[in-house]
């Protein structure tokens, strides 16, 4: 898994709250109750990242997610037609993300929690299938693993010592 460090601050980034949970905690005096904030950034541009975000109000826990996620870019390599380089079915916990390369016009075909984050990193035509556990946070971490593990034609043909052609076809 590469994960290049990415200066946030020069990026232009615009984000997406997945999913606020409210939590609570038994202590002697009653239940404490708090609040959990996933949040999704992105540049649009091959950026993205996301970001947990806990606190006792909500407005708070979004800015700690934002933060978070800005610390945990990554960047997604995006072919010619705005897709994805490659199919690919991502794991993180027990949720599975197919990830499928789609032709100019299609649009995202995704659910809520993988459209956020291909929306946000730039991606404009995939089609997406969330397999296994639908838990929110670990669909939106699997896609980011994902995305993570594409490589592009070039990539791929140094591994390989050879040409582009040969490896395209």
């Amino acid at each position: 898994m590469k994960r290049t460090i990415i200066d946030a601050s020069q990026l232009e980034l615009n984000d997406n709250v997945v999913a606020i949970k409210r939590v609570s905690k038994t202590v002697k005096g009653g239940r404490t109750m708090r609040f959990s904030a996933l949040v999704v950034v992105g540049d649009g541009n091959g950026h993205v990242g996301a970001g947990l975000g806990k606190a006792g109000e909500v407005p708070e826990a979004i800015r700690k997610g934002k933060e978070a996620a800005a610390k945990n870019l990554v960047q997604v390599p995006v072919d010619e037609n705005q897709s994805i380089p490659h199919d690919i079915l991502a794991q993180f916990g027990s949720a599975s993300v197919l990830m499928k390369k789609a032709p100019e016009g299609t649009g995202i075909i995704a659910g809520g929690p993988a459209r956020a984050v291909l929306e946000l990193a730039g991606i404009k035509n995939v089609r997406a299938k969330s397999l296994g556990s639908n838990n929110k946070t670990n669909v939106v971490l699997a896609v980011i693993e994902g995305l993570t593990q594409l490589k592009t034609p070039e990539e791929y043909a140094r591994l390989r010592g050879k040409s582009v052609d040969e490896i395209v076809g």
